[in-house]
């Protein structure tokens, strides 16, 4: 069977199970394992499914338009978070001036900063009440307070960003899709976001897996624009992209 006709046959009977595993693709092509294995990367690669451990499951992008308040976020994936922030947090030294996004992995972050030299700016009313805790020079952004995620945005929020020159930028996201890249519910808080991002050396975007596949309603930044930090990567077509790190 010609490797384009066995990969057809593969998509159409991940079509029709929603999920397959190699030796039942072995099965239904009459190829060996390393064979399929083989197909099963340029078909990731190509963006046609998700690899996942010993098979494949389709591509899914869901649209979601709901935003979880912080409460409610900070039940969720919390494991996974804290690794994530855990890393994210080593990467400060003395003499980097960071910016601390309002999100729920970020805010996870201030618990791990090593003690620096360094200087903090922040949206997030989650962290002006951490960071003076930990000892660490803090800056506020003026501007609305979002009661839901406890972010401060708007018109005064971005004038005041761009006032700062960062070293590192460390943002949240609520979705990650190829296209559109990253993705926040609220407009203003993407604005603010993008800002930050726009005036940051490194750009990194701290989310867990469940954020991968999911489009929200405004765009933040195209995928390129900054690094990610995740816990697990299920789909190797984002590293064509930009810079992945899993903890």
């Amino acid at each position: 069977m010609l490797a384009e006709v066995r990969m057809e046959a593969i998509l159409a009977e991940l079509e029709k199970e929603q999920a397959v595993s190699v030796a039942q693709l072995c099965r239904v092509t009459g190829a060996s394992e390393a064979t399929i294995r083989r197909d099963l990367n340029e078909l990731a690669r190509r963006g046609k499914l998700n690899k996942v451990h010993g098979g494949a499951m389709p591509v899914r992008e869901e649209f979601r338009t709901e935003e979880l308040d912080m409460d409610t976020k900070r039940q969720l994936h919390t494991p996974e978070k804290i690794r994530i922030a855990k890393y994210a947090a080593s990467l400060i030294t003395d003499d980097d001036v960071v910016y601390l996004d309002a999100g729920s992995t970020v805010m996870h972050m201030v618990d791990y900063i090593p003690t620096v030299r360094a200087t903090f700016v922040t949206n997030s009313v989650e962290c002006i009440q951490r960071l003076p805790r930990r000892g660490l020079r803090t800056y506020v952004l003026g501007g609305v307070l979002k009661p839901g995620t406890l972010a401060i945005i708007g018109g005064e929020a971005m004038e005041g960003l761009k006032k700062y020159n960062f070293t590192k930028a460390f943002l949240g996201t609520n979705g990650i899709a190829v296209d559109p890249g990253f993705t926040t519910p609220d407009p203003e808080e993407a604005m603010v976001k993008a800002t930050a991002a726009a005036h940051a050396r490194e750009t990194w975007v701290l989310a867990d897996s469940s954020k991968f596949g999911t489009i929200t309603a405004a765009s933040v930044l195209p995928l390129d624009r900054a690094r990610i930090i995740t816990e697990r990567l299920n789909d190797s077509r984002y590293r064509e992209y930009t810079d992945i790190k899993e903890v």
